[in-house]
């Protein structure tokens, strides 16, 4: 069996050398070519290939850390919002209660000045009822006064005497109590 065996190598050998020649193989310079690509790999593998995957981690990992930040962020933005709109809500509250306190204190200031103008209104009305009161009381002493120079003069003319002073009065006196009455 090891002469088979022997019999197929040397056949497949001569095969690949066959195959080796068609395509122009020389064997020293490939195994000198796959040493030197050997040798460049290892110098890529390590010079090359570990730095950039480092460099990569690393840009994972700043990535990973911009990712966090941009939550954290997001959530503090979102802190902000709720707190700005409970300061609006507030400020809205306070804005109308502050409408509501300036209408009352304007209601009150108006209820103030109607009373302020009801009073001054009543007192121009006691003014000018005083002042109709004595303007006719000044009026009625004229017109007695005025009545009782009439009645004198007239029953003096129709009497056709000269009266007295004491005439005057009397008459004057009569005048008035029925004027009065």
């Amino acid at each position: 069996m090891d002469a088979l065996a022997l019999q197929v190598t040397t056949e497949s050998s001569g095969l690949i050398e066959q195959v080796a020649r068609t395509f122009g193989v020389d064997w020293p310079h490939l195994l000198a070519q796959i040493v030197s690509f050997g040798i460049v790999c290892f110098v890529l593998y390590v010079f090359a290939h570990k730095p950039i995957l480092r460099m990569l981690e690393a840009r994972r990992q700043q990535i990973a850390g911009g990712l966090a930040n941009a939550e954290k962020i997001r959530d503090k933005l979102a802190r902000i919002e709720v707190e700005r709109q409970k300061v609006l809500t507030q400020a809205d509250e306070g804005g109308r209660q502050l409408i509501v306190e300036a209408r009352a204190a304007a209601a009150r200031i108006e209820a103030e000045e109607i009373k302020k103008a009801t009073a001054a209104a009543e007192q121009i009305l006691i003014r000018a009822r005083e002042a109709t009161a004595r303007d006719r009381a000044r009026l009625l002493v004229e017109l007695k006064r005025e009545v009782g120079r009439l009645v004198v003069e007239t029953t003096a003319s129709v009497t056709g005497k000269v009266l007295t002073a004491d005439d005057h009065r009397r008459l004057a006196e009569e005048t008035a109590r029925h004027l009065a009455a």
